[in-house]
């Protein structure tokens, strides 16, 4: 895939985007706190962000300040010097470092150890696990709230596959909220593997190496560490990735994986976007590896209704209890386009940009005449660059307008916030180092002004 880019023009058009980004996190953030002041319940101190105003510095300062700095320095040189498989170590591993020291800002109890064991946590709820049998069957029972044995707040709010996975730490020694806590560290971390992997699968190896650095400082692992949700991201990534590598057998392992990806939040249907995506870039065996992973996606959904889960049934379910609660009060008015305030500190104020570059690709020396033909061959010719960000993009244009996203999207919504970076593909190779700088600041300004919350 060539990543065109033209001096001048597209450089302003990214400064327009960059202005709008900014103007969007300041009225989302000055309305915010006129609508905290006026007591309307948004139940967010620093509305968009779901956390509260508390300038701190921490004992991972310093090595998130030292990673930020060697990204800003040498990450592109790096991404495109280094062996392939030394790529993939190094990021990982920087990942994880650049996760956990954001994490230990906060301390390592509070950062870390302590912060998936508070009462709305899927922590609080292991311990009476003791039949996971009968906890599957009776988990859509206990799912309303105001009830004897309702389930705590985010075990409620998502499938019992959430609850399992902390179930199946807990049962093989690692139970506790510091291997919790790790786990979301050490497993968020590796879609800085399994985003390069896919775009190199998909004959995009150039385009990997480009947005191996924007994976590795990605302003989201603020809530990467320790939050369910990174975790979640990973599952899909490595989903995604086996679904792209080739082989039917890593089709059934991608497929077992994003089926099991259904029964973490039941917003991963839309999940479906990104895999019909990865699919049909693949350069061959398309029909087969979609009919492979399409069955192990069935054989999941059936091992838990055999178990006594019904999807759709939870689903409803979900949905009476998200009124239950704060969701009720937070004003959808609000919420709607100040969603995407918060999704800008996530993904860092480089996504407009790169996403706007990404849409222009499909029109970069498209012939004119006739208008049909042209639109067809920037559809077909468009690569994972593209397809992959817009999925994600219609992903979570559709979350928010379901309405059943109201605030907390800047962890919520990482499984898909991963994807949009794909588009830095498309960045001049001159001005992702800038690019860099303005992700790590984020990131750290983000986990240093605010208290965030998982």
């Amino acid at each position: 895939m060539t990543m065109m880019t033209r001096p001048g023009r597209p450089r302003s058009a990214d400064l327009i985007v960059l202005g709008a980004e900014v103007a969007l996190l300041v009225v989302a953030v000055v309305v915010g706190a006129l609508l905290n002041h006026r007591g309307v319940r948004l139940y967010a101190d620093a509305a968009p962000i779901y956390a509260s105003w508390q300038p701190h510095v921490g004992p991972g300062t310093p090595a998130a300040l030292l990673v930020a700095a060697l990204f800003v320095w040498r990450g592109t040189r790096w991404a495109t010097d280094t062996r392939w498989p030394r790529l993939l170590v190094v990021g990982y591993l920087a990942a994880v470092l650049w996760t956990l020291s954001l994490a230990l800002v906060d301390g390592w109890s509070a950062g870390l150890t302590e912060r998936l064991t508070v009462q709305a946590e899927y922590l609080y709820e292991v311990p009476g696990v003791t039949d996971v049998g009968a906890m599957l069957s009776g988990f859509a029972g206990r799912i309303v709230d105001f009830q004897p044995g309702s389930w705590s707040t985010h075990t409620a709010g998502h499938p019992p596959g959430a609850l399992l996975f902390f179930v199946w730490l807990e049962r093989i020694g690692l139970g506790g909220g510091t291997a919790a806590g790790l786990a979301c560290v050490l497993l968020g971390a590796t879609v800085s593997v399994s985003v390069p992997v896919t775009l190199r699968a998909l004959g995009a190896e150039d385009a990997a190496r480009a947005v191996w650095p924007f994976l590795v400082v990605f302003p989201g692992a603020v809530w990467v560490g320790a939050s369910a949700d990174g975790i979640f991201a990973a599952v899909v990534a490595a989903g995604l990735a086996l679904l792209a590598a080739g082989g039917r057998p890593r089709a059934v392992l991608g497929g077992l994986l994003l089926g099991f990806a259904l029964y973490l939040s039941y917003g991963f249907v839309l999940v479906g976007m990104l895999a019909l995506a990865v699919v049909l870039l693949r350069a061959r065996d398309r029909l087969g590896v979609l009919v492979v992973a399409v069955t192990a996606v069935a054989v999941v959904v059936a091992a838990f209704t055999l178990s006594g889960f019904w999807w759709l049934d939870g689903y409803h379910l979900v949905s009476r209890r998200y009124y239950q609660g704060w969701a009720a009060d937070r004003p959808y008015g609000y919420w709607i386009w100040a969603n995407l305030a918060a999704l800008l500190l996530s993904a860092g104020p480089v996504v407009g940009p790169a996403l706007r570059r990404a849409v222009a690709a499909l029109w970069i020396g498209a012939p004119r005449p006739p208008l049909a033909e042209a639109l067809r061959a920037r559809i077909t010719g468009a690569g994972p660059t593209v397809w992959l960000p817009v999925a994600a993009a219609a992903a979570v244009l559709a979350a928010d307008l379901s309405g059943l996203s109201k605030a907390e999207v800047e962890r919520i919504w990482l499984p898909f916030t991963v994807w949009l970076l794909v588009a830095t593909a498309h960045l001049p190779t001159g001005h992702r180092r800038l690019w860099l700088a303005a992700q790590a600041a984020t990131a750290l300004a983000v986990n240093h002004l605010l208290w965030t919350v998982s």
